[in-house]
């Protein structure tokens, strides 16, 4: 079985940083994209970013020159760079990443989760 545990979240002030990681462990034989999603109350999940296996990258435009996605593929872990957050930034943050037990079969996991609380 595949787990991914997160953490980092916590409550900053505008203007702040805080790092999300979130590490996979079990039946791993590689892993495809790594990602973050946020969902804010009452508000639908959203794409935050993404990174490839070959490290392209891909971010929404509320969070491009803020967040940096990055990967360490030894230790199958992704972790989110959060700089200059805002109010707005105030969600439950999400990883997610596409992971192949044995090849050819890539199956979709998701993190429980994590608070991250940014005050005006």
């Amino acid at each position: 079985q595949v787990q991914l545990v997160e953490s980092g979240g916590g409550l900053v002030q505008a203007g702040g940083s805080l790092r999300l990681s979130c590490a996979a462990s079990g039946s791993i034989f590689s892993i495809d994209v790594m990602g973050w999603y946020r969902q804010a109350p009452g508000q639908h999940r959203e794409l935050v970013a993404t990174i490839t296996s070959g490290s392209s990258t891909n971010y929404a435009d509320s969070v491009k020159g803020r967040f940096t996605i990055s990967r360490d593929n030894a230790k199958k872990t992704v972790y989110l760079q959060m700089n200059s957050l805002k109010p707005e930034d105030t969600a439950v943050y999400y990883c997610t990443m596409g992971i192949r037990s044995v090849p050819y079969i890539t199956n979709n996991y998701w993190g429980q989760g994590t608070q991250v609380t940014v005050s005006s």
